[in-house]
């Protein structure tokens, strides 16, 4: 069996008593001593810091680069302005998500940040449509944390002034106590909150220095899952995979483009007829979670969709999901066998929890 990787934060992780799993090939906390439900919580109420740095992290450049990158998304990319982000899709020649990732332009270059379970084949069939004098740089020495929650503004504020006009979704070179960093605001949680980009060297340092103030507790895998789930966000392999295109996704307002991609011709075919399937929130009325691959049923027992993503949400205080169903359906209660049980769900407005970032 292959040895598993580590972030540059492992030690610290150990120290603070964290849980270590297996994901994605790496050795990651998905929880500390107080429990997912307490880091939750504390996100939503004050500050978590996240460790993140298993996501893949690359740099793109050449004097076509942009042109490179948008014929493999459906986003408009040399449009933006310097240190501006964009969330997007690389896509297939059939239109499906290979992955679902960040684009920053940086003064002459772009950075791209991508999910840990896809990096690998992201960077290979980036790799075999670049042009000549196109390159990409794999960042295998930089870490990538996650600040996020109402109090992280005053936080990052404290460290470098420069941050406080900073939009979501923009990104900004800062350094803190001699130490380099890209800083951007955004994040997974629907939390305001930064992403900060940090060599290896100078990862642990950084996360000792925001574990100093008192509202900031450190949070793992389970509680960014939760936090995702009730802000209504994807997660590849559950909600986005090869085989969904964007729109059926529910994922229409990235299509920024109908041309000059892989895929375009199954998404403008799609924006035309409409999609298959629809995205929707469900809340259990149980105390049971429905979980990924569970079932939907309508009330003559007969299945109408999947459910895509499934916990119990901290804040709500009950079980939440996310499902595919037809996109002809517009029933608002469906049923789920869980083991010996029949529960009712009902269908929700998305996200469970409104958003918070600073636009």
């Amino acid at each position: 069996m292959a040895e598993l990787n580590k972030t540059a934060l492992y030690t610290l992780h150990k120290q603070l008593a964290a849980k270590m799993v297996e994901f994605s090939g790496y050795l990651l906390p998905v929880q500390y001593s107080k429990g997912i439900i307490d880091e939750h919580l504390h996100c939503r109420q004050q500050a978590s810091l996240f460790d993140i740095s298993h996501m893949g992290q690359a740099l793109l450049s050449g004097p076509n680069i942009a042109s490179d990158l948008e014929k493999l998304t459906p986003a408009q990319l040399h449009t933006l302005a310097i240190g501006q982000q964009r969330y997007t899709v690389l896509l297939n020649e059939d239109g499906g998500i290979i992955d679902d990732v960040i684009i920053t332009r940086l003064d002459s270059a772009y950075l791209l940040v991508a999910n840990a379970a896809c990096k690998q084949k992201d960077f290979v069939h980036i790799n075999r449509h670049l042009s000549a004098d196109s390159k990409l740089t794999v960042l295998h020495d930089q870490a990538l944390l996650a600040l996020q929650g109402p109090e992280a503004t005053e936080i990052m504020e404290t460290l470098s002034p420069a941050l406080t006009e900073l939009a979501f979704m923009h990104s900004l070179n800062v350094e803190i106590e001699g130490m380099d960093c890209m800083i951007s605001r955004s994040g997974y949680t629907g939390e305001d909150g930064f992403e900060l980009s940090i060599a290896n060297g100078n990862a642990e340092a950084l996360a000792q220095r925001l574990l100093a103030f008192n509202q900031v507790e450190p949070a793992g895998l389970g509680a960014r899952d939760t936090l995702r789930l009730e802000a209504g966000l994807s997660l590849y392999g559950h909600e986005l995979t090869e085989q969904l295109t964007p729109i059926d996704c529910g994922l229409q307002w990235l299509i920024q483009r109908t041309e000059g991609y892989l895929g375009a011709e199954k998404i403008r075919q799609q924006l035309a007829a409409g999609a298959d399937l629809q995205r929707i929130g469900l809340v259990a009325n149980s105390k049971s979670p429905v979980r990924e691959g569970c079932e939907l049923l309508d009330k003559d027992g007969q299945k109408v969709g999947t459910v895509t993503s499934g916990s119990y949400s901290p804040s709500l205080k009950q079980p939440i999901a996310l499902a595919q169903i037809s996109s002809n359906n517009d029933s608002q209660t469906f049923w789920a066998q869980v083991r010996n049980h029949t529960i009712q769900l009902t269908k929700n407005k998305l996200p469970f929890m409104e958003h918070q970032y600073r636009r």
